[in-house]
């Protein structure tokens, strides 16, 4: 698609060159019959640059190009409108054109706010306190769990202090609607409990749906917009929310197992292969059962969870099944997982996600 945009935009800065050549008589072009001045065809050839300075910024990923080419869009109508018996078949080139930077721009102010949250998540006081994982340190928790946290890896290591992880996957809003796939990135603060996951869903051709979820301590924000400008969910203040993005911190410690050993989660046995983990942040707690096979891996996670931020959301079985394991710098995690609301119509499968790349203990902000 991106190819096609350049070329289309090419074409039009071709076509606005035309009117140029026309006005100071260079070439003759019959496709315009409308008399141009020389004055006129200066903006002719002043919008055809704008056009090409687009492509070559847009090819170099820099945020100038939808400004640039906004402008000369503008410049680009007044002309169409102008010499309309000639060129009013560029305004469907500039309609399209003006999508695409409309969604470029909100992409960008997006990505600018979901960065500025992922440096916050790292800077956070408190991570770069570290200690070596020892046996003595796993006495106080469920052996099952023990078991766990020593296949993992976790053991002899450093504590993880913080985490930035890429996914990719596929997710749908309703159990007989289409799978879209996704790219998400998400930074965590394990020593002061906090993420931010930002999203990218395919949704339609060339329209793209984004998302941030975000939990700092106990408090938590969704977040979803269309084309990186129209939000189609805002809630945060919310219990229901807070509730919700506080399990799923919860559930993520998958990815970072020395987390299971800090002082906000506690642990209770309940047969020899699941034990319940509670996590608390300022007087409120969110509960989830791990369950594991024989070898020591996590292989499922479930819990009740709000189904929704609005008022009437409620309570429903949700699940995270385990389906394949990946060791990354050292630590054995899934890497592979369905999530699931068990819902009383029926199972609804709508997140399939795997874990493409993970760094742990970054001395500072990295965007990669």
């Amino acid at each position: 698609m991106k190819i096609i945009f350049i070329v289309l935009l090419f074409i039009h800065a071709l076509i606005h060159l035309m009117g140029f050549l026309k006005a100071f008589q260079y070439y003759k072009i019959e496709q315009l019959t409308q008399n141009i001045s020389k004055p006129i065809g200066l903006f002719w050839l002043f919008v055809a640059i704008l056009f090409l300075a687009s492509i070559i910024l847009y090819i170099y990923k820099s945020p100038l190009w939808f400004y640039i080419c906004t402008i000369g869009i503008i410049i680009s109508q007044i002309l169409i409108i102008i010499y309309w018996k000639d060129a009013k078949y560029g305004t469907v080139i500039n309609l399209i054109t003006l999508l695409v930077c409309v969604q470029a721009y909100g992409n960008y102010r997006f990505n600018t706010m979901v960065e500025k949250e992922f440096k916050e998540v790292i800077k956070k006081k408190g991570i770069e306190k570290s200690i070596i994982i020892k046996d003595s340190n796993t006495n106080q928790i469920p052996e099952i769990v023990e078991k766990w946290i020593k296949k993992s890896g976790a053991t002899n290591q450093i504590n993880i202090t913080n985490v930035h992880l890429k996914q990719k996957g596929v997710m749908r809003i309703k159990a007989n609607s289409k799978w879209m796939p996704f790219t998400a990135e998400q930074y965590f603060n394990v020593t002061k409990p906090s993420f931010v996951w930002s999203v990218n869903v395919e949704a339609f051709p060339n329209i793209s749906i984004v998302g941030r979820d975000k939990m700092n301590n106990e408090n938590g924000e969704m977040l979803i917009k269309i084309m990186s400008l129209f939000p189609i969910v805002n809630e945060k203040n919310n219990p229901k929310v807070n509730s919700a993005t506080m399990t799923r911190f919860l559930s993520e410690i998958c990815w970072f197992p020395s987390a299971a050993l800090n002082k906000y989660i506690t642990w209770r046995t309940i047969d020899h292969n699941s034990a319940e983990a509670t996590l608390t942040l300022n007087n409120i707690s969110v509960s989830g059962i791990f369950k594991f096979n024989h070898e020591g891996d996590l292989i499922l996670f479930e819990t009740n969870r709000y189904f929704g931020g609005d008022v009437n959301s409620k309570l429903e079985k949700w699940e995270i099944k385990n389906v394949e394991f990946k060791t990354f710098n050292g630590y054995r995690i899934p890497n592979k997982s369905e999530v699931t609301w068990k819902l009383k119509e029926g199972d609804f499968n709508w997140l399939n996600i795997e874990i493409i790349n993970i760094d742990y203990n970054l001395k500072d902000f990295e965007k990669k």
